[in-house]
């Protein structure tokens, strides 16, 4: 960890002006268009999103950058977002759940989605086949589908990962990420979930109820399993174990609610602080406090869940092995 952090400085540097010799999160951009999609569900690219993707993908490969371990290359990815607007809601669209592809705007868990899955793509030879559209757009999908869908199955608006701490441990069951919480002193957090079952108003979804009986039983679900995460008080103790381009949740004091918000860890300066795109600002950034101090200033955030990006090729389970499908 210590030899990495040491050349992180000058490989973002080296990154950020190769990704920005072609697209720039600070030049002015057309607004965000609706994330939605097509009306029939098909998955639609606009071309600004297909600028963004392949900018991201050639500028890092240029660098060399898919060489480096996947926090790593996650860290320095996500850092070519800063300045990316912020849109809150990214993937509730009306009608039926489509996957939803949008470079241009994120919010928290869709900037993790897209960094990890820009991240995969790089490595498994995207820069190679950017003349072939259509194809890599398939590939780039199907990694996002893993990655935000119970058991990577887009099956209705009940099949997505909506509650961050079920993210976290269904991508550990399919050994894409690790929860390391616990390994780092987490203690285990049993406090109900359902904040959306009680505020079905928030998901236009859940005014079907079939889909509201579905989320219930999901929640109750997660409820009894309960997840770890390191108390506020004792991130700092843990803070060097942590790894740039780890992936953080932070824990939520609402009831009902499991994670208030989410990033990646990365090293500045020997400091260890937190990129998100933020829930009161515009625009994705890092944030000027460290990690610890910014999660004890907030009364909302209570404490973190950390989970490790595994490299791409580790394998996943088997429909035999399936649960919660």
């Amino acid at each position: 960890m210590v030899q990495y952090r040491a050349v992180f400085g000058p490989v973002a540097v080296i990154a950020l002006f190769l990704i920005g010799m072609r697209w720039s999160p600070f030049e002015p951009h057309p607004p965000p268009a609706d994330p939605s999609g097509s009306p029939t569900g098909v998955i639609s690219w606009n071309d600004h999103d297909w600028d963004v993707f392949s900018s991201v993908i050639a500028g890092a490969a240029e660098g060399g950058l898919d060489a480096l371990p996947m926090g790593e290359l996650m860290a320095v990815i996500g850092q070519s977002f800063v300045g990316t607007a912020y849109l809150p809601g990214t993937l509730e669209a009306d009608g039926p759940e489509r996957l939803v592809i949008n470079f241009r705007a994120f919010d928290c868990m869709t900037f993790v989605e897209t960094v990890h899955a820009l991240s995969v793509v790089l490595k498994n030879g995207a820069a190679d086949r950017l003349d072939d559209r259509a194809s890599v757009e398939t590939e780039y999908e199907q990694v996002v589908q893993a990655l935000r869908y119970r058991n990577g199955f887009l099956n209705g608006y009940e099949s997505r990962l909506h509650y961050f701490s079920e993210w976290i441990y269904d991508n550990d069951r399919r050994r894409l990420i690790t929860d390391i919480s616990r390994d780092l002193g987490g203690v285990l957090d049993r406090e109900v979930i359902d904040f959306m079952s009680t505020h079905p108003d928030a998901y236009g979804q859940l005014s079907n109820p079939r889909v509201l009986e579905d989320i219930e039983s999901i929640e109750r679900r997660l409820s009894q399993r309960g997840r770890y995460f390191i108390p506020q008080d004792r991130i700092a103790a843990v803070t060097d174990r942590i790894q740039n381009g780890d992936i953080i949740a932070a824990t939520s004091t609402i009831d009902g609610l499991d994670v208030a918000h989410t990033g990646l860890a990365v090293w500045i300066d020997d400091e260890l602080h937190l990129l998100y795109a933020p829930l009161d600002g515009e625009s994705v950034e890092i944030s000027e406090r460290s990690l610890a101090a910014r999660i004890q200033s907030i009364d909302s955030q209570d404490g973190i869940i950390v989970a490790r990006p595994h490299e791409p090729g580790a394998a996943t389970l088997t429909d035999n092995e399936t649960e919660d499908r």
